[in-house]
């Protein structure tokens, strides 16, 4: 397995925006379930990943398929006390770094629990006011 996408695990499992910050690439972009729109930047993409590692529980990678620049991470987790199974797609630049990071998820009612969290999140933290411009 490629070191970047060990330490993402990392992260997820420590539940660490430190750790993201670590392997992600300075223009990465981000594509949500829970909306038709990327986020784009190293501090706007870890701080909205931060959240959503805080979001999920009972979070696991099930199985982790991929070489080289591309990988694909298939997880089992919750949002409040809904189910849900979702797939990271994940992209690595020349340097080893996440460069784009796509997330599909199902089933629609806890992708919508998903995004109610998040909405609730960012609402409260001040440096979305910052990256509101972020959403290309």
């Amino acid at each position: 397995m490629h070191p970047t996408i060990a330490r993402f695990q990392d992260a997820v499992a420590q539940k660490s925006e430190a750790i993201l910050h670590d392997v992600l690439a300075e223009n990465v972009t981000f594509s949500p379930p829970t909306y038709w729109a990327t986020w784009t930047g190293h501090a706007p993409v870890a701080a909205v990943l931060g959240h959503v590692i805080e979001a999920f529980s009972v979070f696991q990678y099930r199985r982790i398929l991929g070489e080289g620049k591309d990988w694909a991470l298939e997880f089992q987790c919750k949002v409040g006390d809904l189910d849900t199974v979702g797939v990271d797609l994940i992209t690595l630049d020349d340097d080893g770094l996440i460069e784009v990071f796509e997330v599909v998820m199902r089933p629609y009612k806890t992708v919508g629990a998903l995004r109610d969290a998040m909405n609730a999140r960012v609402m409260t933290d001040v440096r979305f006011l910052k990256f509101r411009n972020a959403l290309g």
